[in-house]
């Protein structure tokens, strides 16, 4: 049989469901390197149309991937690796054994009080929802929650406004910095990071002047649905929970799902690969949501950062082609500062690479990132992926080095906010307040 035939009876024969009660049970953990662009061209066509759980794409040629392989299907693709001459090697002979491991630190993780917040161990959605009603109710003169939206599973999407009031001159609009986690299930430590904000803003009062001149938007969990998958069931889930026409797999990837070079690159429109960009652009409530909040706040958003891991990337558009914005001299410059502010934090030392996210790390179209920019009106747009830290795993951060890496990614958030302050608001405060001569 041909080569490409064979990927694609490959291809079709793994269109499963992957839910109804989950066991990753003699599932196996590749690592899989291809050494030239033909090799990455096959293993890319796996990736994209058979549904493989792809944990780590690898950035360049020879840099291993880590692919999860179901038991049946585990014969067919050592086979079709060999066939096409790809170097792989199995490092989890069954991966349920990792995942019974993060279950039991899971469930031992200290009871909290409603309300309550905490970075030394990863949190429920209703846990993230509870502590946002709480400083609404605490905190009314700096913060307003607002119901941002309602996932598939009709679990409410709360979004929280950090503000010192109405601008002080009429003339200029404060500048908003909105900021999302989450869209990507698995990614547990992305919450994390938008919640110490939160609390930074909030809750320290040596951070009062973070927010007179500059308003914040957060919403710490874009994907409700796929996280609480992820901790019941699938720990590796990466898209919504959305139900497909004519599928019985589920699931979008929710950061394809944006209308900006739709299904351009980087997507698939097979329903059960990882990648999944959903029937149509805007399919997805979740995605539906962020679209609508924007278009409300028509103009007002200078800076959008999404949250992700892992890597230690800073990324800026495009990500739809290995192409640069026009003001891609800003996007680097305060990137860079952001990245130096994070590694002298002194928490992991963490070395972040700064540069779009097609060239950084691959191609990928429909992203919130490339749409906040593009069409939602953010001047500027990042997507942070955050460090693995010393995890073994993809993904599976340590509950102990969650407090480091959201306090040296708070050292960023200090300089973006800095920048944003003096662009946004100080420059146009005196433009419009010196008198002509």
């Amino acid at each position: 049989m041909p080569m490409r035939a064979s990927v694609v009876v490959l291809c079709a024969s793994l269109l499963i469901n992957w839910t109804n009660g989950f066991s990753y049970e003699g599932y196996k953990l590749y690592e899989i390197v291809a050494n030239d662009i033909i090799e990455m061209k096959y293993l890319r066509e796996l990736e994209k149309q058979a549904g493989l759980n792809f944990l780590k794409e690898a950035y360049s040629l020879g840099e291993p991937n880590e692919v999860v392989v179901a038991p049946q299907y585990q014969k067919e693709i050592e086979k079709i690796l060999k066939s096409i001459g790809l170097k792989y090697k199995i490092v989890v002979e069954n991966v349920e054994e990792i995942m019974e491991a993060e279950r039991r630190t899971f469930s031992l993780r200290p009871f909290m009080g409603l309300g309550d917040v905490t970075f030394r161990s990863f949190m429920f959605h209703h846990e993230m929802n509870a502590y946002l009603r709480r400083l609404a109710g605490q905190y009314p003169e700096i913060t307003k929650l607002e119901h941002f939206g309602t996932s598939f599973e009709g679990r409410d999407m709360l979004l929280i406004r950090v503000s010192s009031g109405p601008s002080s001159n009429p003339d200029v609009p404060k500048p908003t910095i909105f900021i999302d986690a989450g869209i990507h299930a698995r990614e547990w430590i992305a919450p994390p990071a938008a919640l110490y904000i939160i609390h930074q803003l909030v809750e320290n009062p040596a951070n009062a002047a973070l927010y007179q001149n500059v308003d914040w938007a957060i919403i710490p969990c874009l994907n409700p649905d796929g996280y609480q998958y992820t901790q019941d069931e699938e720990r590796w889930w990466r898209k919504t929970r959305s139900v497909l026409p004519n599928s019985d797999c589920r699931g979008t990837d929710g950061n394809r799902n944006f209308d900006y070079y739709w299904m351009h690159a980087g997507a698939s429109s097979t329903p059960c690969a990882e990648t999944y960009a959903g029937p149509q652009a805007f399919s997805e409530p979740e995605t539906v949501a962020l679209k609508d909040w924007f278009f409300t706040n028509n103009g007002t958003v200078k800076l959008y950062l999404t949250f992700h891991s892992f890597g230690n990337l800073l990324l800026y558009p495009w990500g739809y082609d290995r192409i640069v914005p026009d003001d891609v001299g800003d996007l680097k410059y305060l990137g860079d500062l952001v990245a130096e502010a994070i590694y002298n934090a002194n928490k992991l030392n963490s070395v972040y690479m700064v540069d779009t996210s097609a060239l950084g790390l691959y191609e990928a179209a429909g992203t919130s990132a490339d749409w906040a920019k593009a069409v939602g009106g953010s001047a500027l747009s990042y997507t942070i992926e955050l460090p693995l830290g010393s995890a073994r795993y993809a993904f599976l951060n340590l509950a102990s080095e969650i407090l480091p890496i959201v306090q040296e990614t708070w050292a960023g958030i200090e300089v973006f906010h800095s920048f944003i302050e003096e662009r946004f608001w100080t420059n146009l405060t005196i433009t419009t307040t010196t008198p002509s001569s």
